[in-house]
């Protein structure tokens, strides 16, 4: 598949205007391979030809200017010719007619059968370098139209689209033309869909969900419902702009591959956000976070939309530190900057020492196309951006920030913006040096350290950089008590603090800044000794996180920091810092940081921590965090397998994500078999089921199972879901040894795999394997990587390659 360039991008957006699109698709036969699509596209242009994307066309058809043509067409690329260029005469106008293949892989028109009930779902997920696989269209941001949208569905099917239902009679559904919005923003979800809806502010708003979550949604409906106007009322009171669109639908759709997505009027999430049973604590401040993170997108996204993507991050970024600050600030999650410090903003610190970091800030032509492009929707664009951001609404006042994102959002409403553009409205609102800040802070990469060193009993803080920073500085007695906070700057020079002479220090104690930190000595012992004494919830997922840091740099061991974990995680009172350090330990200590003959030692010895933590939980939230960590390490089988007779952990019921952990890991330990799993598939179906029962399948340690488990993945129509349950069950550090061909056969087939597309080569990519590599599964690793890869895939490989340790 060609990949759209920055030149041919630029090229055509100087050639084209005034765009228009009328789509229209046929879902009648959702059972069938394909679907119909026909766009008709007005436009004017000042070149006699250019081209429309459309990707896996079948009995196609096109006429230009009502005229049928045999248009050159590579099964990408329509290519136009003999367009009329008179600036004062009609506009073009294109028709394209054709049949386009459901996917499974969650890039590009997505069908899902529930295996609850055999309803069937198809839902138009797009993105960057994906609307094309929908509709032919000018893939590309700087080409924003209007889209009006209608659909022929099975006549029982409610359909969701951009705009506000006009008619819908018989499965025939027309909606409203969307306001100028990228081809990449259309979406249309078409289901039995189970619904919530109300009205606010003037608006229809409704919460979308599958038949067979309906339970769910009403269970979670005044929770969801809540937050939706809090946010709203928010953006309203802090944007000049109103809300540009003239509905507001939120749906829980299958198989997406992203958290969520924006699109204007009907957002998209992923629905393992609406989970059966006991929702954990960290789930509900996530989905917080992310209701908040889309809605900031209707504005910085979609009313004003970047040009092209090196801007990436100036749109995620901006909507990840709106998510958490609105959760908190408006729909009262006080815990959502909790999440952010201590789940996500680890990864970026570990991604910006990576060979593959780059600046917040690209340049556009360090992003020569989309493949590239896809590369950089990662950690430095959200999380790392996302905190940058936080820093310069800290270092700039609050007042003038928005100041100046309001100016920005007003110059290009329905438009398109670069940085540029954003730096000239911040540099009006603020006396301050923008342009420098800048300067220091998205156009390179890296991050300062923030130290603290003693001048007798005086604290100095010290800056290792380049950077200026504006943090909070939270002081404590020897019994960890609070006894002071200073907001203080810190640049080239040092900052004594004699106000706080004798005791111990926390800087960047709320997470104000991006930076490393280093306490002094005293500091750092009585923190050691008495982390959980800390009274302040996001103080502790600071150290938490610099604890974590300081096994990353390798300045502690993965076992080392095991032992901390079962000194203080037990008295850990908030449940999504349990969640995340348990995640840590998991995903990365486990896997990079210990030895594979001391996995399963470092595994139980988690497993002991949390069973500690459960018997002294002090609400069913913490509980249940705790009984994760013991069904992910414990390798007492007949105590798990208590708990899968009597459905319960103590007074906790065993809600079906927790149960599938619990059957995973006695297959993983051989207490399992096949029978047994198939017994817990069918006796609750679903797609939690079928999922977990994938995992369990392929975690049994024989070689019959890795081998079933390989076959399934390989099947070039797995879904992008089944895929990862495949796999994910696959690899076991506690395995090494049985999954050692496996690691070399993923090295071999992977990039086939990737081929699917940018999203299946991420999912492609993160299940990679999950153990300790030898030295010579290594050396394999490089060999790959000098070979020809996707672009995605090599990305994904590069960044595991950093994390296995030094090259060759």
């Amino acid at each position: 598949m060609p990949s759209l360039t920055l030149a041919e991008a630029r090229a055509r957006a100087a050639a084209l205007s005034d765009v228009e699109y009328a789509v229209a698709l046929d879902l009648s036969d959702a059972g069938g391979a394909t679907f119909g699509s026909r766009t008709v596209v007005r436009f004017r242009s000042t070149l006699p030809s250019t081209f429309l994307e459309l990707t896996a066309a079948e009995e196609l058809s096109v006429t230009v200017n009502g005229a049928t043509t045999d248009a050159s067409y590579d099964g990408h690329r329509i290519r136009l010719e003999h367009l009329r260029t008179d600036p004062d005469g009609e506009a073009n106008v294109v028709v394209v007619d054709g049949r386009l293949p459901y996917v499974t892989d969650g890039d590009g028109m997505h069908r899902f059968v529930d295996p609850a009930d055999g309803e069937t779902y198809v839902g138009a997920y797009l993105g960057m370098d994906i609307a094309q696989k929908v509709f032919a269209c000018f893939d590309q941001n700087d080409l924003k139209a209007p889209i009006a949208t209608s659909v022929v569905s099975d006549p029982r099917w409610t359909v969701l689209a951009n705009g506000r239902t006009l008619a819908a009679e018989h499965g025939r559904w027309t909606f409203t033309t969307t306001p100028p919005i990228p081809p990449a923003l259309f979406v249309v979800a078409a289901g039995p869909w189970a619904s919530e809806r109300f009205e606010h502010a003037g608006l229809p708003f409704a919460w979308h969900a599958r038949a067979s979550l309906a339970e769910e949604l009403a269970r979670d409906a005044d929770e969801l419902r809540t937050i939706t106007e809090d946010c709203f009322d928010h953006y309203a009171e802090i944007f000049d702009e109103p809300y540009a669109f003239d509905s507001y639908d939120q749906v829980f759709v299958p198989g997406l591959n992203w958290g969520a997505q924006e699109m204007p009027g009907c957002v998209t999430y992923r629905d393992e956000l609406l989970p059966r049973g006991q929702v954990p604590a960290d789930v509900r401040v996530l989905r917080a976070s992310i209701i908040a993170h889309e809605m900031s997108h209707m504005w910085f996204g979609d009313l004003m939309t970047m040009t092209w993507w090196e801007d990436t991050w100036l749109q995620e970024s901006f909507a990840d530190y709106m998510g958490y600050r609105v959760a908190a600030d408006a729909a009262g999650w006080s815990g959502a900057q909790v999440a952010h410090e201590v789940t996500q903003k680890p990864t970026a610190y570990v991604a910006d020492e990576r060979r593959s970091t780059h600046p917040v800030a690209p340049r556009p032509e360090e992003v020569p196309d989309v493949d590239s492009a896809a590369t950089i929707f990662d950690a430095i664009s959200y999380a790392k951006g996302n905190s940058v951001l936080r820093q310069l609404a800290t270092w700039l006042g609050d007042e003038p920030f928005l100041r100046g994102v309001n100016l920005h959002l007003t110059r290009h409403r329905f438009a398109n913006a670069t940085l540029p553009d954003f730096v000239d409205a911040l540099a009006e609102a603020t006396d301050r040096d923008v342009r420098a800040w800048v300067e220091v802070w998205l156009r390179h990469s890296g991050f300062d350290t923030v130290r603290v060193e003693r001048d007798g009993d005086v604290p100095v803080l010290h800056r290792d950089g380049i950077r200026p920073h504006r943090v909070r500085v939270t002081a404590y007695d020897d019994a960890l008590v609070e006894t002071d906070s200073l907001l203080v700057d810190v640049a080239d020079d040092p900052v004594p603090l004699p106000a706080l002479a004798g005791r111990v220090v926390v800087p960047n104690a709320h997470g104000e800044t991006f930076a490393r930190i280093v306490l002094d000595d005293r500091s750092r012992r009585a923190i050691d000794d008495g982390l959980c004494r800390i009274e302040d919830d996001l103080v502790r997922a600071v150290l938490w996180a610099s604890l974590v840091d300081r096994v990353e740099t390798g300045e502690l061991s993965g076992s080392t920091f095991v032992d901390v974990v079962e000194r203080h995680l037990p008295g850990e009172g908030n449940p999504t810092v349990v969640t995340a350090v348990l995640a840590h330990v998991l995903r990365r200590v486990v896997v990079l940081r210990v030895p594979a003959a001391r996995a399963g030692d470092a595994l139980e010895r988690l497993a002991a921590a949390c069973r500690t933590g459960l018997l002294h939980s002090t609400s069913p939230e913490l509980a249940l965090a705790f009984a994760q960590g013991v069904a992910a390490g414990s390798h007492d089988a007949e105590g798990l397998a208590g708990w899968l007779e009597t459905g319960r952990v103590g007074e906790l019921a065993l809600p079906p994500t927790l149960r599938w952990q619990v059957v995973r890991r006695l297959a993983a330990l051989g207490a399992l078999d096949a029978d047994r799993i198939e017994a817990e598939r069918t006796r609750d179906p679903g797609t939690d089921a079928e999922v977990g029962a994938a995992t369990a399948l392929a975690a049994r340690p024989t070689t019959d199972a890795k081998e079933a488990a390989w076959r399934d993945a390989a099947d070039p129509a797995v879904g992008n879901r089944a895929f990862s349950a495949h796999l994910t069950g696959l690899w076991s550090p506690e395995q090494a040894e049985l999954l050692a061909p496996y690691v070399e056969r993923y090295l071999r087939e992977a990039p086939r795999w990737a081929t699917r597309g940018q999203a299946f080569a991420q999912v492609v990519g993160r299940a990679r394997p999950a153990l300790t590599l030898t030295g010579a599964q290594v050396a394999l690793l490089d060999e790959a990587l000098a070979g020809d890869l996707p672009t995605v895939l090599r990305r994904q490989w590069q960044d595991w390659r950093d994390d296995v340790g030094p090259r060759r």
